[in-house]
């Protein structure tokens, strides 16, 4: 397992690196029935990679690889961050390969998944390109990747968590999170955990991941409220400045603003250093100094 991975993994990743979960979800999204969790190959694509806390679930199923990731908060630039993903795996698989060869190398046929159960009304599933991105838009784009975004959420897709266990039970938990959270934000996680084990809810992973699962959940709900904060900031800031210059500021300022009371939530609730926080966050290392200094500015307020 990769270094500090209580820090890096969130809750659904940690669910998928059960070979008999993923081969389950595996089995929901393609429609194939395989039976044997031992055909399931984890792959990690965790080393020299960071885009986010949020790590992904990979894994090689009869030489299909499939590249899942959760999202709680909508991005639409999964193609790209899949794209790297896949070529670091391609790198790492090949490094002792001769691509000069006159030989054909084989690799894995790559597909791409995203979870999403955030609070935003997005539809039932959604297709996301790399194309999309292009500056240059072609309709023929020599380079493509297809992702696919399925909304998890209770109201949404009802027909992917009906074939999937786990990924129904993940749900429920996750909602039984969020309905704590409007009583005691403290206390949240644990009485959503209490409340699953007690209704048969991933009770075994949960009595056996109780620690990780709080940790990993206080990360993802500090990110959440960390983007609800940049977003009002963003729309106040709009409001006051018409010029372009200023939004750019704004966005930025906030941002800052929104990182220094991430990495100080998490100090608290999981008790870490200031640097532990900033690296649990996905804070390049050449950037501690900056958020450091920023708040050095608050006589008032200290990590």
């Amino acid at each position: 397992m990769a270094e500090n991975r209580e820090y890096k993994s969130d809750v659904f990743s940690m669910l998928m690196e059960d070979k008999a979960n993923a081969l389950e979800l595996y089995n929901a999204l393609n429609g194939s029935s395989y039976d044997d969790p031992e055909q399931v190959e984890i792959v990690s694509l965790r080393n020299g990679i960071s885009l986010s806390i949020r790590n992904d679930a990979a894994f090689i199923v009869d030489m299909n690889l499939s590249i899942y990731e959760h999202q709680s908060t909508y991005n639409p630039n999964m193609p790209i961050r899949s794209l790297i993903y896949f070529a670091e795996y391609l790198r790492e698989m090949i490094k002792n390969r001769d691509l000069l060869s006159s030989r054909l190398i084989r690799i894995p046929t790559p597909h791409f998944a995203v979870f999403y159960n955030g609070t935003g009304d997005r539809s039932e599933r959604e297709t996301l390109r790399l194309s999309a991105s292009y500056e240059k838009p072609t309709d023929r784009p020599e380079l493509e990747l297809v992702c696919t975004m399925y909304n998890i959420n209770p109201n949404k897709d009802g027909e992917l968590l009906s074939r999937c266990k786990v990924l129904d039970e993940y749900t429920q938990f996750v909602e039984a999170v969020r309905r704590f959270e409007k009583e005691d934000t403290e206390t949240s996680v644990r009485k959503a955990i209490d409340y699953c084990i007690t209704n048969h809810i991933l009770e075994g992973f949960l009595n056996n991941h109780r620690s990780e699962v709080e940790k990993a959940m206080a990360i993802d709900m500090t990110f959440e409220r960390r983007e609800v904060l940049i977003r009002e900031e963003e729309r106040e800031e709009g409001r006051k400045e018409g010029r372009k210059e200023g939004r750019e500021e704004g966005r930025e300022e906030g941002y800052k603003e929104g990182l220094i009371e991430s990495v100080r939530s998490i100090m608290k609730n999981m008790n870490l250093t200031a640097d532990e926080a900033m690296k649990a966050l996905g804070i390049p290392e050449a950037d501690y100094a900056k958020y450091l200094e920023k708040d050095d500015q608050n006589e008032e307020q200290e990590f």
